[in-house]
């Protein structure tokens, strides 16, 4: 085998790795570099390094308006989504009702649709219906689209669960409500918090389905898209920057909380 062959072939993965990486992260770069520009009128070109674009976030026009109505609606959605796709995923694996093969195939339809289709769709039952765009149309929509994730991840979890553990709760005089409560819903809520958090994700991040009936009312993704014709605000970038510095915080302690959790099990055992 040539020497170089072999050099490709012991350090391929390293560059298909680096190449993979890099390409995946250089928007997110782009975005927290030009969180730092020093913008006038358009934030296109580099013009400087400042701290004034942090220091005064909502100093564009809309910009945390729009921020707090995703706030809002993400958080509404996945209140909603939580709590009614948990119910739904508990009913499809606990309970024998009619059409219950039906009902779960048409529980992913919404995640096989494409989302221009659902936006369309939903923008005519609202039109035919009289229902007036708004913060409301926004949240039913993300609602349901948001319902077949929670279904598909809590209903996993469901499945999973040992029916020997609700039965020691019974055998222990406790009512119905008590076994849910102390028994059942402590051991769901893994899946539960990680199904409401890829809802709010969604939800936050969606655009295509809130153009379409959202009406005046205005989300970040949809003020971004606006505001990209004659350039995103560095107010915006640092929006995004700091969305994206949570997020790995956030994912970061929950992996040193998991990993602390499992070294102390270990001392215990």
């Amino acid at each position: 085998m040539a020497p170089v062959t072999r050099w490709f072939g012991k350090y391929a993965l390293w560059i298909y790795s680096t190449i993979a990486f890099v390409f995946l992260l250089i928007p997110i770069a782009y975005t927290i570099a030009f969180s730092f520009n020093d913008s006038r009128r358009s934030n296109i070109a580099w013009r400087g390094f400042t701290l004034d674009n942090w220091l005064g976030i909502c100093d564009a026009q809309g910009v945390c308006e729009a921020f707090g109505n995703s706030i809002v609606v993400g958080l509404s959605a996945t209140v909603l989504a939580t709590v009614l796709g948990t119910m739904i995923a508990i009913a499809l694996v606990r309970f024998r009702f009619p059409f219950r093969n039906a009902t779960s195939l048409l529980l992913f339809l919404p995640m096989a649709t494409p989302e221009v289709v659902l936006g369309a769709g939903l923008a005519a039952e609202f039109l035919t219906a009289g229902v007036q765009k708004g913060a409301l149309t926004v949240i039913l929509a993300h609602t349901m689209f948001c319902i077949s994730f929670v279904v598909v991840t809590v209903r996993a979890r469901v499945a999973s669960l040992d029916p020997a553990l609700e039965e020691a709760g019974r055998d222990l005089y406790a009512s119905p409500s008590q076994v849910f409560v102390r028994v059942t819903l402590p051991l769901l809520m893994p899946g539960i918090i990680a199904a409401a958090l890829l809802s709010f994700a969604l939800s936050f991040d969606d655009f295509i389905i809130t153009n379409f009936n959202s009406g005046a009312y205005v989300t970040f993704p949809k003020f971004v898209y606006t505001a990209a014709a004659r350039g995103i605000p560095a107010e915006a970038n640092v929006i995004a920057s700091a969305v994206f510095f949570i997020a790995i915080i956030f994912v970061v302690v929950s992996q040193l909380s998991a990993a602390a959790r499992r070294k102390r099990l270990a001392l215990q055992g």
